[in-house]
């Protein structure tokens, strides 16, 4: 059974001793969550360096693409692995030794003499991520329980979210600051100070935990899953970029085909009577299934927001990347405090703070788009600021019950398996928003910005209509239901 302390006891005992006593201390939950911001930061920071990186290394477009797409794929790849991995080894262990891992790449990449140790460095930065992240939330899901464990999801939440505004913002403002002539380096060394100073408090005030019942690596699932993820999401990364060769569309057919025989084989393991990567009668519990399936469109729409926004701001309105974070602070501040206040809403009012936040997001979405197509190219950034802050915070509503939903009927001892799964849903729901809603801007944008940009943020705002409905078939959130004995399987 998980260890948990009343909230009282938890905030007055010092976060050491309530970390010996298998609890984790409120301060403990900060330091967490400053783990696994740092490589959800770094999915998104690389984007406004590629110009200096370039100029730097004289790297060619497939390079660069390199630079990315080698951290994402690594990252979404392993994540669910690296659930497991937490669960038998145990979670404190594993983030630890993955925050080291992540610090060392990330030194690597900051002192990286050529675009091939760059893009080597990325691969090993973005698995050492996946490595880390998942042990976050298994580790709330483990000793947090009724408002403690909503609280923590949907501060995860906006930690998330934050996290993709920040990685470009403080991109562009230490390229631009040029710090000792560095360029682009410091984008990387920043993670060093910020990683070493986590590790160590996190070492002494994060509990060591893991499944009471840990089981076996499935390794034909882990290979063939890892697979069809990267036959995937390779094509899906570069394919606009390159304009959609062959290779591309025969990977995505590639992955289908993978993806199918990963299915048979993991519902043959499972009946066999072994425990799979991803096991089927996981995936079908109504909360986690139907909760996937919405934050999957969710992050269609939130990757292709921010590649979209991005460009029309820089490209469209000719702001540098700079300026081009601080445009979306609006949102990115909303966000943050509507995650802060979602777990009381949503106890209080169950679904229908769901549904509410999914309109305020509908309603933001709909005033940006008359903005910009009103007047443009006279659209100043304080003119989006109300409709930024109404998306952010109708999104993080939405967004921390969806998380909230998936991991709701998951046993403690699958923590891991279940947050791996959903960060790995969310992650490819982020390329593949980039990859459908990204090319559809692009396809559209040199002829007429204001309207591609319309045409995108009207599909996203359709897909979160859709999930305000949608919201009825999610699990009760009321307080009742929060506040019932967890069973463990």
């Amino acid at each position: 059974m998980a260890v948990t302390l009343p909230a009282r006891q938890a905030r007055t005992t010092s976060p050491r001793a309530v970390a010996l006593s298998g609890g984790l201390h409120p301060v403990g939950v900060f330091f967490l969550l400053a783990g696994a911001f740092l490589p959800i930061m770094d999915f998104f920071i690389t984007n406004v360096a590629l110009p200096s990186i370039d100029a730097s290394l004289h790297a060619s477009a497939s390079e660069l693409e390199l630079v990315i797409a080698g951290y994402g794929v690594a990252y979404a790849a392993l994540l669910v692995l690296a659930g497991r991995l937490g669960d038998r080894f145990g979670r404190r262990r594993l983030f630890l030794g993955a925050l080291i891992g992540f610090v060392v790449a990330s030194a690597a990449c900051g002192f990286a003499p050529t675009v091939s140790v760059l893009i080597a460095a990325r691969i090993v930065q973005g698995a050492t991520a996946a490595l880390l992240v998942p042990q976050v939330l298994a580790t709330f899901h483990h000793t947090l329980e009724h408002e403690r464990k909503a609280r923590a999801l949907a501060l995860y939440g906006a930690t998330s979210g934050i996290a993709a505004v920040v990685g470009q913002l403080v991109g562009g403002l230490l390229v631009s600051a040029n710090i000792a002539g560095a360029s682009w380096r410091p984008i990387f060394l920043v993670n060093v100070p910020i990683g070493l100073v986590v590790l160590l408090v996190a070492a002494r005030i994060v509990p060591n935990t893991r499944s009471d019942h840990p089981v076996g690596i499935d390794v034909p699932g882990t290979i063939l899953f890892a697979a069809t993820l990267t036959a995937l999401l390779i094509p899906l990364t570069e394919g606009h970029s390159l304009g959609w060769p062959w290779w591309t569309w025969a990977m995505i057919a590639l992955a289908v085909v993978l993806g199918v025989i990963t299915a048979v084989v993991e519902r043959r393991a499972e009946r066999s009577g072994q425990i799979p990567l991803l096991p089927p009668s996981l995936l079908k519990l109504p909360s986690m299934s139907r909760g996937l399936l919405m934050l999957f469109a969710f992050s269609i729409g939130f990757g292709s927001f921010m590649f979209v926004f991005a460009l029309t701001i820089q490209d469209g309105l000719h702001q540098d990347a700079l300026h081009g974070g601080l445009a979306i602070l609006p949102m990115a501040i909303m966000f943050f405090l509507g995650s802060v206040f979602a777990p009381r809403l949503i106890g209080r009012f169950g679904r229908a703070a769901l549904s509410a936040g999914a309109v305020i997001q509908v309603a933001g979405l709909v005033s940006l788009i008359a903005v910009v197509v009103d007047r443009w190219p006279n659209v100043r950034l304080w003119d989006m600021a109300i409709p930024l802050a109404l998306s952010g915070g109708g999104g993080s509503m939405l967004f921390a019950g969806l998380f909230r939903s998936v991991l709701a009927d998951v046993p403690t001892h699958l923590g891991g398996v279940g947050s791996g799964v959903l960060i790995t849903l969310q992650q490819s729901g982020l390329a593949l928003g980039v990859a459908t809603l990204g090319t559809l801007y692009l396809v559209h944008a040199d002829h007429n910005t204001p309207h591609a940009f319309a045409t995108v943020e009207s599909v996203q705002a359709v897909i979160i209509a859709l999930l305000a409905i949608g919201a009825a078939a999610l699990p009760r959130f009321t307080k009742a239901a929060a506040d019932a004995p967890v069973i463990e399987a």
